[in-house]
């Protein structure tokens, strides 16, 4: 589950802040974004922040935020499979509404190109240094092969073609593939060896390192794990701090996080 916690804090800050709110149901709210493209039948992990809050109300009810467990859940989760740790900023508050627009809208997709990617970051005041450290999430977790089969077919001069073989041979039994083949559940720096050697899995993924403006940090990463470690924590601390000024003025404390009550 910790490739999913990190992914479920990400996907939260990138829609009205980190705010909670794509944790808010269909039942609680019309406009849930666990429905939204990005989300839809692959974010996970509700049920996870649910148990936590729970036995936090037991202690400390109507005190700590939901937004805020999903931040400290994404840290640890980073930490349980190697990766780095960092002292998360508390004091966010949950948002009463949620947006399937923003979250269709402002989530970067898994076809978008490393220019793309800047500019998608950079609207949330992230560098190219910070997409490029955050997208080393990807180095745990898995993927729909729905995402990169056309990548896989497309015979291009930015796959290897050994990967490519292996890769498609994988989804004739499976819809899920690890992102990384190496080590699939290790917080490490193959991602980025793999993106030099033309392994990257998704579209999004391999653009880093295609001839780009990012080659040099993909190459640095490759060769330091602590650099990227110490970067991603720095950039995991940043995308915490995303807050929308509404939210921030009329958020409450809610009780359930999958609820508005």
């Amino acid at each position: 589950m910790a490739a999913s916690l990190i992914r479920l804090h990400f996907h939260d800050c990138f829609v009205q802040g980190c705010d909670a709110s794509i944790l808010l149901s269909e039942a609680a709210i019309s406009t849930s974004e666990r429905t939204a493209r990005p989300n839809a039948g692959s974010a996970r992990g509700y049920e996870v922040i649910d148990a936590a809050k729970a036995e936090v109300e037991k202690i400390c009810p109507e005190v700590v935020s939901c937004a805020d467990i999903l931040a400290v859940a994404a840290r640890d989760a980073s930490f349980a499979a190697g990766g780095p740790s960092w002292t998360v900023k508390l004091g966010r508050k949950d948002s009463t509404t949620a947006s399937r627009d923003l979250a269709n809208s402002d989530l970067p997709s898994f076809r978008s190109n490393v220019n793309e990617l800047i500019a998608n970051f950079a609207r949330k005041g992230l560098s190219a240094r910070d997409m490029v450290a955050l997208s080393g999430a990807h180095t745990i977790g898995q993927a729909q092969c729905s995402t990169f089969s056309d990548r896989l077919n497309s015979n291009g001069s930015d796959i290897d073609a050994g990967f490519a073989s292996t890769r498609t041979r994988g989804c004739r039994n499976a819809n899920l593939a690890p992102l990384d083949l190496v080590t699939p559940n290790s917080f490490d720096n193959n991602y980025f060896k793999n993106l030099i050697q033309k392994k990257g899995l998704l579209e999004s993924d391999q653009t880093l390192f295609s001839g780009g403006p990012t080659d040099g940090i993909v190459s640095q990463y490759s060769s330091s794990p602590v650099t990227f470690k110490s970067d991603f924590a720095a950039a995991m601390i940043k995308m915490g701090d995303i807050i929308d000024p509404v939210t921030n003025q009329n958020g409450v404390i809610r009780r359930i996080c999958s609820a508005l009550n």
